[in-house]
Formats: structure tokens, C-alpha cells, sequence
């Protein structure tokens, strides 16, 4: 699975000064610097190297200062990592490659040394935002077909283990989930219920959800 090449790859953008999160705005692995601004570097990763991976990254290309691509290398040396055609395409896209063995280990195969322009400040702004919202690392860069644990599902999450030994104002559960008040009324996942003006309790999905993403207790304010 693509997410058994996400630690390896995190581990080697971390090395390089990177603040790395898995599955951010969309792509796979998204690393930050400590500058202000800081740069933006993304990763995608495929299980081998293909056409739709470069295809991926192009689009990346348009919010992030760095793109790179990953994917296993062939043991037998015939993957596309081999064919110097796909190198040179991301040489020429200044797009970087990264190999990673059956050990876990990555290589460059191309380095990204001609960043392309970025195109769309605003994805680029939702994309850092997403990254500095989201409370450590909770989703394995490549992971498909299951709910991602986005920083609005887990300021969610707060205000339901807030709520979940009893109904509470919403200036009671704002000292831990400082953006309770647009959630608690938005109620995407339906997980609360309004019980009077301010007011807000735990419905039964509330607590199924706890109960799949168990929470730290937040206390509320006294």
C-alpha cells in the first residue's frame, strides 16, 4: 500500500528541516520550514512511477516552492526510474523523484532544482492553514477510502468529548476549542444537538464518533 512509503519519506523531509503531515489539502506528504513565510514542500506517492504521478505532482506544483514524486524502485531495475525519457520530463517540469527500496530507504533520482511558479495563492493559503491547524500527524500520507482526520474533525472531536458528560454553553467549551461556536451550529457530522439558546449536547453519533476516535478529555471552563 502507498502508505508503507509515507515513514520513509516523512523521515527523510524531517531530516532536510521539514515540519511533515500526511494527507494535507489533498496530497499525500505535506512538509513546512520554520521560515516565515515558510516554504512548502509536497510529495506524492505511487506504489511504482507512472504517468499519473507526474500528473499529480504538476498540479501540486501550482500551491507548493517544492514538488516531489515517490514510489518504490524496481528490484529488477525496470521501472521507470530506469528510462531516462521520465527523468528528463521531471528535470525539464522540475519536478524531483525519490526511490525507496525494499528496506525503506530513499535515494534522489532527480532533484527538484527548478521550482515552478505558483499559480494559485489561494490553495497554496487553504494548504498552509490546513498544516498549521491540525494538531500533530493523524493521517498515513497515501491513505484512501477512509475519513481523514482533517483539523476541523478534530476541533470537532473536541467539543464532542467536551459535551460527552453533559450538555454545556458554548463559552464552556470555547477555552479548549477555541472555533466551537461556527462548529457546534454548522454540525456537519451531526454530532451535537441544540438544546437551548448556547446550549449544546452529544447525540448518539457524537458518541459513536468518540468512541471510533477516542479523545483526550477536555475540561471545560469553569
Amino acid at each position: 500500500m502507498e502508505t508503507s512509503l509515507y515513514p520513509p519519506v516523512k523521515t527523510f523531509l524531517e531530516k532536510a528541516g521539514y515540519v511533515v503531515k500526511g494527507e494535507v489539502g489533498g496530497c499525500d506528504i505535506v512538509g513546512l520550514s520554520e521560515d516565515d513565510p515558510p516554504v512548502v514542500v509536497i510529495c506524492e506517492l505511487k506504489l511504482s512511477f507512472n504517468l499519473e504521478l507526474i500528473l499529480q505532482a504538476v498540479d501540486r506544483a501550482a500551491i507548493s516552492d517544492e514538488v516531489w514524486i515517490a514510489a518504490r524502485v524496481s528490484a529488477k531495475g525496470r521501472g521507470r526510474e530506469a528510462d531516462r525519457r521520465y527523468r528528463d520530463l521531471c528535470r525539464r517540469l522540475g519536478i524531483g523523484m525519490l526511490g525507496i527500496s525494499d528496506a525503506g530507504d530513499v535515494s534522489i533520482i532527480v532533484g527538484s532544482v527548478s521550482p515552478m511558479p505558483r499559480t494559485n495563492p489561494k490553495r497554496r493559503s487553504r494548504l498552509l492553514r490546513e498544516h498549521q491547524k491540525r494538531r500533530g500527524d493523524p493521517a498515513l500520507g497515501g491513505s484512501t477510502r477512509t475519513p481523514l482526520m482533517t483539523a476541523y474533525r478534530q476541533q470537532a472531536l473536541g467539543c464532542a468529548a467536551a459535551l460527552e458528560a453533559g450538555p454545556l454553553r458554548v463559552r464552556e467549551i470555547r477555552p479548549g476549542v477555541p472555533e466551537a461556536g461556527k462548529i457546534l451550529l454548522s454540525n456537519v457530522y451531526g454530532w451535537f444537538e441544540r438544546l437551548d439558546r448556547g446550549v449544546y449536547g452529544l447525540t448518539d453519533a457524537g458518541r459513536e464518533a468518540l468512541r471510533r476516535w477516542p479523545q483526550p478529555g477536555v475540561a471545560a471552563a469553569e
